[in-house]
Formats: C-alpha cells, sequence, structure tokens
C-alpha cells in the first residue's frame, strides 16, 4: 500500500471518528458523574487519536504482516499532521 493510500484511509478514519464528537461531548456531559472527566474535550481528543492511531495499524496489519516500527512511525506522522484540524474540531 502506497503512503499516499494509506493517508487516504487515516483520514477517511479521522473524518468519521471527528463526526462523532458532538455525540460524544454531548454523552459525557450528560453522565459527568459516571465519567469523572474534568475536561470532555480533552477526553473526546483522545478517543479520536486513539482510533485514528489504532485504525491505521489495523488497515496496514489486514494489508500485510504486522507493522514494523517504521510503518507505526509513519501512521504516527500521518495522524500528528492532522491534529491542528481535530483540535479545531474538537474546542471550536
Amino acid at each position: 500500500m502506497s503512503e499516499d493510500q494509506l493517508e487516504a484511509l487515516i483520514l477517511q478514519v479521522i473524518n468519521g471518528a471527528v463526526a462523532t464528537i458532538p455525540s460524544y461531548l454531548e454523552e459525557i456531559k450528560e453522565n459527568k458523574d459516571v465519567f469523572k472527566v474534568d475536561s470532555p474535550e480533552e477526553f473526546v481528543y483522545g478517543i479520536i487519536m486513539g482510533m485514528a492511531l489504532g485504525m491505521g495499524g489495523a488497515i496496514l496489519s489486514s494489508q500485510t504482516e504486522t507493522p514494523t516500527e517504521e510503518d507505526q512511525i509513519k501512521i504516527r506522522d500521518i495522524v500528528y499532521k492532522h491534529i491542528p484540524d481535530i483540535r479545531e474540531r474538537i474546542f471550536n
């Protein structure tokens, strides 16, 4: 899989995860006694980042063998490149 294809798939994952932000924030605020979270936005940021990084590894695992450290660094770099947009969509 080319790096462009990988980035396109990871971007799809990010966009899908970002689309769930309003429902996550609402659920956390409605259940704050259960979640015990000081900052719902930071909590959701962690969820989105975990989804993007985890799915990136899963995508590569389904294509080849277990992703190498170099593969994982590529995934991280692709996801990290989109952090400003992710944070803007959560905090604004």
